[in-house]
């Protein structure tokens, strides 16, 4: 009689379960590309993805929206104060902590490029202007519904811009903007209401 344990399937080795998974994010990450192929070159879509991508840099452009945020009143402008400290604390901890845990390199592009881009040397796992996109979009369209599209849809757009112009490959940007997300719901209580 055939003893169950003994002679059961083998399941799939955690090996070969990493392999599988690599070969998907490497499908995803192709099939992203050659979406976005047909923009390349587009004067107009050229100049907006890499003005998303390079205003985006150091979290300059969600700052910005959190200074001008700040003009509004006195608790606007403290609330303003914690985003600024939180948003550099995400930044520390997503390229200074995150992404030391991955050595996934960039994109190849020997190609020409129509506009100035700051190559980053860390690792492109996960995007960090995709999760400080998303960790911003999350605080800032706390309690706004009414903005809540337009400032998650600028994410997205400064996320798809890093794949556009091929600093990251998409599933960095997916990988980012989940890590923002998550970040960004841990924070949004302390931006928002202060220190208890």
């Amino acid at each position: 009689m055939a003893d169950p344990l003994v002679d059961a399937p083998a399941g799939p080795t955690s090996l070969e379960l990493a392999s599988g998974l690599r070969a998907r994010v490497a499908a995803f990450d192709r099939q992203a590309d050659t979406a976005l192929d047909p923009l390349r070159g587009h004067p107009v879509a050229d100049r907006v993805l890499y003005a998303a991508s390079e205003l985006a840099d150091f979290s300059l452009l969600w700052h910005l929206i959190g200074a001008a945020e700040g003009l509004r009143s006195a608790p606007a402008a403290r609330r303003s104060v914690r985003f600024a400290i939180a948003l550099g604390a995400e930044s520390l901890l997503v390229n200074q902590g995150v992404k030391r845990l991955f050595e996934r390199g960039r994109p190849r592009h020997d190609g020409h490029r129509p506009h100035h881009l700051r190559r980053p040397s860390t690792s492109s796992f996960p995007s960090g202007h995709a999760s400080a996109a998303f960790f911003a979009a999350t605080i800032l369209s706390a309690g706004r519904p009414r903005t809540a599209p337009a400032l998650f849809g600028l994410a997205g757009l400064v996320g798809t811009s890093r794949a556009y112009v091929r600093i990251h490959h998409a599933s960095d940007v997916v990988g980012g903007a989940a890590v923002g997300l998550v970040l960004g719901a841990l924070a949004r209580r302390w931006v928002t209401n202060g220190p208890p």
